[in-house]
């Protein structure tokens, strides 16, 4: 299944590395911890980094009730960014250097959530992306708390999406030149646990994340 380009997610620059496979989006969206939310705010640009999360074709990130990052219903459009970044190529001109990513943009009205049930089922979501299965070993949470995490959703309609996974491509009068060409591939792994100090130990450390399909040359 592919997801159509609209005017504002056409690929121009680049397009042979546009990708419209929902699949492979979703893949990356799911495996990105992190996303930046851009809007215009009182007549100036903000771009906020903030934990994302997907369900089905709907896209969430939460925030204090009162941040900046919590767009109101019917204000604006937003643009939401995700970058994986997946080797450093180098090249035997400047020029030509570059980077192996995986990237999602992704258009549209963003709309608050309200409903206690629903906040509720997307904190699960969210807490679950981070180690499946923690939502239940926790404290409950509280309709204090509920309250005061604002929750906003985008729909994945309008998305745009680039993959880069080449080696270098220099000029063919370049190919000769004495300089070491390739890449040096960046791996995303977790390091080791650090227990806090005032925890206890003995508990059973929480399921890791995922991390999804590394990059691929």
């Amino acid at each position: 299944m592919t997801i159509k380009a609209s005017a504002r997610t056409r690929v121009v620059r680049g397009a042979k590395r546009s990708i419209s496979e929902q699949q492979i989006i979703y893949d990356i969206l799911d495996a990105a911890m992190v996303c930046h939310v851009g809007f215009v705010m009182q007549d100036y640009p903000m771009v906020i980094p903030t934990c994302q999360w997907r369900d089905g074709d709907k896209i969430y990130w939460h925030a204090h009730s009162k941040a900046k990052n919590i767009v109101r219903t019917g204000e604006q459009q937003v643009c939401m960014t995700v970058t994986l970044l997946d080797g450093i190529v180098y090249a035997r001109s400047a020029f030509n250097h570059s980077v192996n990513y995986r990237s999602v943009m992704i258009f549209g009205e963003a709309r608050e959530i309200t409903d206690v049930a629903e906040k509720t089922r997307q904190f699960k979501l969210m807490i679950d992306k981070f180690s499946p299965g923690r939502w239940e070993q926790l404290r409950p949470i509280t309709a204090t708390e509920i309250k005061a995490t604002g929750l906003m959703a985008l729909d994945l309609t309008e998305v745009s999406c680039k993959i880069r996974s080449d080696m270098a491509v220099d000029e063919p009068e370049d190919v000769s030149w004495p300089a070491w060409a390739g890449v040096l591939p960046i791996e995303r792994q977790f390091g080791s646990w650090q227990v806090n100090a005032d925890a206890d130990a003995s508990y059973p450390q929480p399921n890791k994340p995922s991390l999804g399909p590394q990059g691929e040359l």
